[in-house]
C-alpha cells in the first residue's frame, strides 16, 4: 500500500510517499480501506516528536479515518466486512490502507459521506465528551469556545447550542467569527481586536462564562480565568498556541473555578459505554440537521505535507480532509 512515511522527527517537508507493508491484523482489530483521513494540528506535533505518544520509526501519522472494512479480527463483535465506518487512531492515518481498534471505530450512517464522517472521529466527539462530561454544561449556561472556526472548536459551538447553551465564539478573523455565528454562535469575539475578557464581561452582564471550552493555551487562558464566572467549568483539549499553561491557584480558590483535562481516547479506553452513546446523540443532531460539518478543503492524501503546513500557518477554516481519489 502507499503511505505518507516520517522517518525522522522533523516538520511536513521532511515526510516522504513510499510503499509500505499492509498492517498486520489484531484479534480486536479491523482492517479498514481508507476513503477520506482528516488532518489535525496533533499530526504537527507528533512528526516533531513533541506529542504524548512517539511510534517508532518510521511511521506514517494521521489519527483518524473513515472508509470500509475490509477484515475483522477473531474477537470483534461488533463490526463486519463491508460496513462503512469511522475510526479514531493512535497514528497510521496518511495510509490507503489502516488498521484500527474495534472500540476506537463506528459505524456511519447509511446517508453520511466519508468526507463528512471523518469529523465523527475526533473533532465532534472530543467537543462534546469536553462540554457534557467534564465540562458539565446545562441548558440556560453560557458556553465560551475558543479557536471556534477550527475543527473541534466550530463542532463545540454547534454541540454546545444543541445543548441548550447560550455560546461565545472566539476567533483570530471577523470572518471566522462569522462562520461561527452561522454555526450557532450567539456572539463572536475576535481575539485580534478585541479583549477577550472585556467582551465576554460585557456580553454576560458581568457574570462570566460557565463553562469554557479551550483549546489555545497561553495568553487566551489567562484571559479565560479572568473572565470565567464563579464556579465555572474551564475543559483544557489542546494548547494550539503552543504555550502549555500554568493555572495560578489564588483565582481558583477565590472564584471556584475548575480546570480540567479531556482526552477522548482515555474515554473510549475505560468508559465505552459513555463514547458509544455519544456518536449515537452526535449522528442523530446529525441527521437532524443540528451538526453540519465544514469541509475547508479536500487534497490528495499524496499532498500531506501542504496540508499539515496549511495548519501550521492557521490557514484552515473548519476541517482539512486528504481523500484518496485524487481530491480537489
Amino acid at each position: 500500500m502507499r503511505a505518507i512515511l516520517c522517518h525522522g522527527w522533523g516538520g511536513p517537508e521532511d515526510l516522504t510517499l513510499g510503499d509500505a507493508p499492509s498492517p498486520p491484523i489484531t484479534p480486536d482489530g479491523v482492517r479498514i480501506a481508507a476513503r477520506a483521513t482528516g488532518v489535525n494540528f496533533a499530526d504537527t506535533l507528533m512528526i516533531r516528536g513533541r506529542y504524548q505518544r512517539k511510534p517508532d520509526l518510521p511511521f506514517s501519522p494521521g489519527l483518524e479515518t473513515a472508509g470500509v472494512v475490509t477484515e475483522v479480527g477473531a474477537a470483534v463483535t461488533r463490526l463486519k466486512p463491508g460496513d462503512r465506518v469511522v475510526s479514531a487512531l493512535m497514528w497510521g492515518g496518511f495510509a490507503e490502507e489502516v488498521m484500527a481498534e474495534e472500540r476506537f471505530t463506528f459505524k456511519i450512517p447509511d446517508e453520511m459521506g466519508f468526507e463528512d464522517a471523518v469529523n465523527f472521529a475526533v473533532a465532534y466527539p472530543t467537543a462534546h465528551g469536553a462540554l457534557l462530561w467534564q465540562g458539565r454544561l446545562a441548558a440556560g449556561e453560557t458556553a465560551l469556545i475558543h479557536g471556534a472556526a477550527g475543527g473541534v472548536g466550530l463542532a463545540g459551538v454547534e454541540i454546545a447550542k444543541a445543548m441548550g447553551a447560550t455560546v461565545i465564539a472566539t476567533a483570530g478573523t471577523d470572518a471566522k467569527g462569522a462562520l461561527a455565528r452561522d454555526h450557532g454562535a450567539d456572539h463572536a469575539i475576535n481575539t485580534t481586536t478585541e479583549n477577550i475578557r472585556d467582551r465576554v464581561l460585557e456580553i454576560t452582564g458581568g457574570r462570566g462564562a460557565d463553562m469554557v471550552l479551550e483549546l489555545i493555551g497561553g495568553e487566551v487562558f489567562d484571559a479565560t480565568l479572568r473572565c470565567a464566572a464563579w464556579n465555572a467549568r474551564i475543559v483544557s483539549v489542546g494548547f494550539a498556541s503552543g504555550s502549555i499553561p500554568q493555572a495560578p491557584c489564588n483565582i481558583l480558590l477565590v472564584k471556584n473555578i475548575g480546570v480540567l483535562g479531556f482526552a477522548l481516547s482515555t474515554y473510549r479506553k475505560n468508559r465505552f459505554d459513555l463514547a458509544d452513546a455519544s456518536m449515537t446523540q452526535l449522528f442523530d443532531w446529525w441527521r437532524a440537521g443540528k451538526l453540519k460539518p465544514v469541509i475547508d478543503r479536500r487534497m490528495d492524501f499524496a499532498r500531506a505535507a501542504e496540508a499539515l503546513n496549511l495548519l501550521i500557518d492557521r490557514k484552515v477554516t473548519g476541517k482539512l480532509v486528504l481523500t484518496f481519489d485524487g481530491g480537489d
